[in-house]
């Protein structure tokens, strides 16, 4: 028996080493199914030509600030791949991403950027064409919640930003603004996808407020119906940050691999991906060759209109904050 035990090992050694299995776990906003698709195996590949190694890559997707309170709750994941900045400064504050987050990777660790823009019906029916369109008698609006999703945060404050430049800043001209367009949304689903499912196949609403790239995307989806991408005159610069959560990479031994998925994002490769997939990125060669992707548009940014994300939890999204007080009794 022994000697048989011994033969096994011999033959396991001279077989040569066993090759690592790298794993992570990618939490993800709502609408990003498809886009981490394409990435994925693209990236497998490559980890694989430079470490020889094989990778394999799980995803969580669902309401960018739902994914960051189910990691706080013990969901493990290695990177997070979120549509808002705040999201990760909660799992910073948790003790779970670094407090620096924001230098580790370029571009205040916002790899693409999209903003809220609109998607219609065949032939555009209702003459949709900007902000001002949504708020008319008869005219159903459709988003997630505020509350539980970073894109209709975005769409939110996109909003408010558009009524705040029409009115020369007049804060409550841009509260009632708010307040007329959520009180033309029928049903507020908990997510994007929920609102993309809601518009494009249960047939309700006139208008879908999505990040741009996903209006792109819905269209391909659904060709057969005819929808139109319509770019709003004004609209709020959308961060796609990202990060280690290096707790987890920590014990997981996975912090080599989850960095490299990360800077896979900021690379040739992956910015032409991206792109391909109606985000907007800073790599110029990619810029350019998807070009016809990406409509002029006055794009503001949350700094500029709203001092920055502190002010905003503060001023808009603490409890009985504005958006409290537009959404009530919605």
């Amino acid at each position: 028996m022994k000697s048989r035990i011994f033969a096994a090992a011999i033959a396991l050694s001279l077989a040569g080493p066993v090759l690592a299995q790298d794993k992570i776990l990618n939490v993800s906003y709502d609408v990003a199914r498809e886009l981490f698709e394409a990435i994925n195996p693209e990236f497998a590949a490559k980890w694989k030509a430079d470490t020889g190694r094989d990778v394999t890559i799980d995803q969580s997707h669902g309401g960018s600030s739902k994914q960051a309170r189910s990691i706080l709750e013990g969901l493990g994941a290695d990177v997070v791949t979120f549509n808002q900045v705040t999201d990760i400064d909660v799992l910073a504050d948790g003790g779970l991403v670094d407090p620096n987050w924001r230098d580790a990777f370029g571009n205040n660790a916002s790899p693409y950027y999209s903003l809220p823009a609109f998607l219609v019906r065949k032939d555009n029916p209702k003459g949709i064409e900007d902000w001002d369109d949504l708020v008319a008698e008869g005219v159903q609006v459709v988003f997630p919640n505020p509350k539980t999703s970073g894109n209709a945060r975005y769409t939110y404050l996109a909003a408010y930003a558009y009524a705040l430049d029409a009115n020369a800043g007049d804060q409550a001209k841009a509260q009632e603004f708010v307040k007329a367009l959520f009180a033309n949304v029928p049903v507020f689903d908990q997510g994007g996808r929920a609102s993309t499912v809601t518009f494009a196949e249960k047939g309700i609403g006139d208008v879908l407020i999505t990040f741009e790239a996903e209006t792109g995307g819905i269209a391909k989806e659904y060709a057969d119906q005819g929808f139109v991408r319509v770019t709003p005159s004004l609209s709020l610069y959308s961060e796609f940050p990202v990060a280690i959560v290096a707790e987890n990479a920590k014990k997981a031994g996975s912090e080599e691999v989850s960095k490299a998925y990360l800077d896979f994002l900021y690379a040739p490769e992956g910015q032409k991906i991206l792109a391909a997939h109606f985000y907007r990125v800073h790599d110029e060669a990619a810029k350019a060759e998807f070009a016809a992707n990406f409509p002029e548009v006055k794009l503001v940014n949350v700094d500029d209109v709203f001092g920055g994300w502190d002010q905003i939890r503060t001023e808009h999204f603490a409890e009985g904050a504005i958006l409290d007080q537009v959404f009530v009794n919605q």
